[in-house]
């Protein structure tokens, strides 16, 4: 059973935007210095007329105190910061940075997006959205994600010392490992589940990430999904891409490596 379509956040363009570009599933942690400095460069050089970074653009993320102290989490801050004064940025939470709030978004320039969010560009209506809440055959993660997502739960962690919540998201990240290494398939976006979110919301195109399936799907006669690629630098060959969205309705992946 599909579930029901919430409500959708509506965004348009600034009529002068041509271009825009979507990235999401950059896992951004200190380990991972390669796909660091692919994302800085990228930040750096990107000439779109405004960037959507649709959820798991860090691999943790503990609470906005963590990017006031000096360290890699500031270090990004000031990555986005920089980028903020060149082009809009638009930020919506994943599962691994859903603790990402207001905070952040005036360190670092950005401005929040609900999931799901309608991006009107041109004459098309794109649903953007990070795209876990869409695979409902994993029933175990949907209720860890219920869990995390209540307000008096993120309100009694992120009264937690800091170092304590470190601690649990590093936690965290070894139990993913380690079902990583099992070999586990994990669900995809539910097609009933996207239809629906799509004909809610007047939108012709869902754009996600979440999945780490890069791809591009017909659902019917008048919708389709196009799901982003994860980034790793490491990866032979390096998986490094962003999606641009162009005003005439054309999506196009570019590659970066």
């Amino acid at each position: 059973m599909s579930a029901a379509a919430p409500a959708a956040q509506e965004l348009r363009a600034a009529t002068v935007w041509r271009s825009v570009e979507c990235i999401s599933d950059l896992h951004l942690q200190a380990a991972e210095g390669a796909t660091f400095e692919a994302w800085r460069r990228y930040m750096e050089g990107v000439r779109a007329d405004a960037l959507f970074l649709l959820g798991d653009v860090f691999e943790a993320w503990v609470g906005d105190d963590v990017a006031q102290v000096a360290g890699f989490e500031r270090d990004c801050a000031e990555i986005l910061q920089r980028a903020s004064l060149r082009l809009p940025l638009f930020f919506l939470a994943g599962n691994r940075d859903f603790l990402v709030g207001t905070g952040l978004a005036r360190q670092a320039g950005f401005t929040i997006l609900a999931d799901p969010t309608v991006f009107t560009f041109g004459g098309t209506r794109w649903l953007l959205s990070h795209g876990d809440a869409l695979c409902i055959a994993d029933t175990e993660y949907l209720a860890f994600r219920a869990q995390v997502r209540d307000p008096a739960w993120q309100q009694a962690f992120l009264a937690r010392p800091l170092a304590q919540r470190q601690q649990v998201a590093r936690g965290m990240r070894a139990e993913s490992e380690q079902l990583k290494r099992t070999g586990r398939d994990y669900a995809d976006v539910d097609t009933p589940t996207a239809l629906e979110w799509l004909r809610a919301a007047d939108a012709q195109v869902l754009v996600h990430g979440h999945t780490h399936k890069p791809g591009d799907h017909v659902l019917d006669a008048t919708h389709r999904r196009v799901c982003l690629s994860d980034w790793d630098a490491s990866a032979q060959p390096p998986r490094l891409e962003a999606l641009r969205l162009h005003v005439d309705g054309r999506s196009e992946r570019i590659r970066l490596a």
